[in-house]
C-alpha cells in the first residue's frame, strides 16, 4: 500500500496495490498494523452509503466526539473533499479534494477537525468509509455550507440533490463556537 501525506496536515491518501487477472481483482483494503503504525487512530465504526449522480452529501463533522474517517468507494466514483476547520490552523479554511472510484481503489483519511463531504459523479456511488468514534447523534452533528462563497469549491455539479440538512449549514467563519480548535 502506497501512502501519501496530501496538501492538508494529517490527511493522507492510500492507494493499494490491486492483483489484477482473468478473474478479476484482490487488495488489501485495510491494514490495522500498517495504519497504526502512522499514528492513526483505531477504526470502532463502519458506515456505508448508496447515491445517485448529483448527491452532495457534506460537508459534515461531529464537534464533541470528533470522527476521522477512512473513505473508499465500492462502486462508481465520488469527489471527495475535505476542509480544515480547525480555528487558529494555519491552513484553517484550505480545501483539497480527490477522485475516489471502484475504479482507481484509492482511499482517503480525514482525520478529526475537519469537515468532509462528496459529490457523486457517476450514475450511482456506493462509499464505504470506516469511523475512529461513534456516530453521537442529530446534536452533536455539524456542518460547513457546501456552496460557501469563501471556500470556493469547484463543484462539478451546480444544482446538487442535498438533504434538508446540508441545505442549512452555515458558512465557514472563524467566529462560530461550533467549530474546533487547533
Amino acid at each position: 500500500m502506497e501512502i501519501r501525506e496530501l496538501s492538508l496536515p494529517g490527511v493522507l491518501r492510500l492507494e493499494a496495490k490491486v492483483h489484477r487477472d482473468p478473474r478479476g481483482y484482490f487488495f488489501e483494503s485495510y491494514r490495522a498494523d500498517v495504519l497504526g503504525a502512522l499514528g492513526l487512530p483505531t477504526f470502532v465504526q463502519d458506515n456505508q452509503s448508496l447515491s445517485t449522480r448529483g448527491t452532495l452529501r457534506g460537508l459534515h463533522y461531529q464537534l464533541d466526539r470528533p470522527q476521522g474517517k477512512l473513505v473508499r468507494v465500492l462502486r462508481g466514483s465520488i469527489l471527495d473533499v475535505v476542509v480544515d476547520i480547525r480555528v487558529g490552523s494555519p491552513t484553517f479554511g484550505r480545501w483539497l479534494s480527490e477522485e475516489l472510484s471502484a475504479e482507481n481503489s484509492r482511499q482517503v483519511y480525514v482525520p478529526p477537525g475537519y469537515a468532509h463531504g462528496f459529490l457523486v459523479t457517476d450514475d450511482i456511488a456506493e462509499v464505504f468509509y470506516k469511523c475512529t468514534d461513534y456516530y453521537s447523534g442529530p446534536a452533536d452533528q455539524r456542518g460547513v455550507a457546501w456552496n460557501d462563497p469563501a471556500l470556493a469549491i469547484p463543484w462539478p455539479e451546480q444544482n446538487p440533490t442535498l438533504s434538508e440538512k446540508d441545505r442549512g449549514w452555515l458558512p465557514l467563519d472563524p467566529g462560530r463556537r461550533d467549530l474546533p480548535r487547533f
